[in-house]
């Protein structure tokens, strides 16, 4: 059974999740002129571009000014190591690479210079890394337009984890202490570039709001990579250095745009995880089957696997869990359906609806065709059992589906801020690295969908 503290914590937590709840309801017809209702302050994480004791650097970007659509890219230190700017590790200190074992020896300086140049190349990139070793902070640049046409086995690029934030699409936010704390500690464990996607709320944005944020983001994710693709063309037809390349403007079937240099020297979309959490988990699995849907053109982005968190799922015929478990901690079913009726549009509101319960019939597209799917439950959640039957289906049509239950764990165990540090918490998401390196590591790739 849970402690003490966290029964005691849930019965508090319940109660002003409630309050909020049946204020959102009533605040929504007396919502402001631009439609917004209030919410109380939550605490946030600044972002910071210097690698800090944990080794993980942050920084936030706007991608879309019509809806206010922001992420916080994650970049993890090792990467660092992959661009020559920082002298790699000793095998003694146990740091782990990308498939979790104690990294080698490392080799000789000439067999290790990647594809980006480091300090004192001759191609304008030796700046920045040596602003980096200098300083701490990592700003990014642009890949060499030579390096391009040259790419050879040791021009590795970091997966990308684009995650999702709990909170039953009320709440919640991409840049709170809690979830920057989490993703930090996932960028860490997969040794992947993370995306925290910071999507529309309800009731101000109902459904779709939430999805098409999810999924705008995967397309920003693409088009970035085109734009890379596009500079180093024109660099390499034009015969221009990296630095003129940048000052290029690009205007073409995508628009004028800015490359974001993190993604452009560090992230690989061919290589993308969907992580989320609570009804985060809900958009990841949205996602991934729009992406199915888009085919090849979602390319160069696709998505390898797909983890969901305790899902945010229910229906109209009651589980097991549903009845046995509904008043239990911190998210009880009761105070979920009232999120539900927030989010969903009143003339759509349905426990059936196909963004409330992944076992209606007719949601599509077909569910051999979805990727590698790990779900996590908690053994004090009510929503389990939906969860559950959910990957039961996808096992039926042989899609890899295996489900981690954690005993004595309540819904969000391993994100609520009160749960991050404890032991459980940290063995999920070593959990997750574990199952999640077999799709993104480069070995990994003949398991993949």
């Amino acid at each position: 059974m849970p402690s003490v503290a966290v029964k005691l914590y849930s019965v508090f937590f319940k109660l002003l999740l409630k309050h909020k709840l049946q204020q959102r309801l009533q605040m929504e017809d007396a919502a402001s002129p631009f439609g917004v209702t209030s919410r109380p302050e939550e605490s946030t994480a600044p972002a910071n571009p210097s690698f800090g004791p944990d080794g993980v650097a942050t920084k936030d970007i706007h991608i879309d000014p019509l809806t206010a659509l922001s992420i916080r890219i994650f970049l993890p230190d090792p990467a660092l190591d992959r661009v020559g700017t920082k002298p790699r590790q000793a095998p003694d200190q146990d740091r782990r690479n990308s498939y979790g074992g104690a990294c080698a020896t490392p080799p000789p300086d000439h067999t290790r210079r990647s594809s980006y140049d480091g300090p004192g190349s001759q191609n304008g990139n030796g700046a920045a890394a040596a602003e980096t070793a200098a300083t701490g902070t990592y700003r990014g640049y642009l890949p060499s337009v030579v390096d391009a046409r040259h790419r050879t086995g040791r021009s590795k690029k970091l997966p990308i984890v684009v995650q999702f934030h709990g909170g039953g699409f009320i709440a919640g936010s991409n840049t709170s202490t809690a979830n920057d704390f989490f993703c930090r500690r996932i960028a860490k464990l997969c040794d992947a570039v993370v995306i925290s996607v910071g999507y529309r709320l309800a009731p101000e944005s109902r459904y779709p709001a939430a999805f098409e944020d999810g999924l705008k983001v995967l397309y920003w994710l693409g088009k970035q990579a085109k734009l890379v693709e596009c500079r180093m063309s024109m660099g390499t037809a034009r015969g221009l250095g990296v630095g003129e390349v940048r000052r290029s403007q690009i205007v073409d079937t995508f628009g004028a745009s800015t490359v974001e240099p993190w993604l452009a020297a560090h992230g690989d979309p061919s290589r993308c995880v969907l992580l989320g959490v609570s009804c985060g988990a809900n958009i990841a699995d949205h996602v991934a089957r729009k992406v199915v849907d888009a085919g090849k053109l979602a390319e160069p982005v696709r998505v390898v696997a797909q983890v969901l968190m305790c899902p945010f799922f229910i229906g109209c015929v009651s589980t097991r869990s549903e009845i046995k478990l509904a008043n239990s901690y911190f998210y009880d079913k009761s105070s979920c359906v009232l999120a539900w009726k927030l989010f969903l549009p009143e003339d759509e509101f349905s426990l059936d609806h196909p963004a409330a319960n992944p076992l209606v019939p007719g949601r599509g597209p077909p569910l051999k065709c979805m990727p590698p799917t790990l779900t996590v439950v908690a053994e004090h959640d009510w929503m389990r059992d939906r969860a559950i039957a959910y990957s039961e289906e996808l096992r039926k049509v042989n899609v890899d589906a295996p489900v981690l239950e954690y005993k004595d764990a309540v819904h969000e165990f391993a994100t609520l801020d009160m749960l991050l540090k404890t032991p459980q918490a940290q063995a999920c998401t070593e959990d997750i690295a574990i199952w999640v390196k077999k799709y993104i590591s480069i070995r990994g790739h003949e398991f993949s969908y």
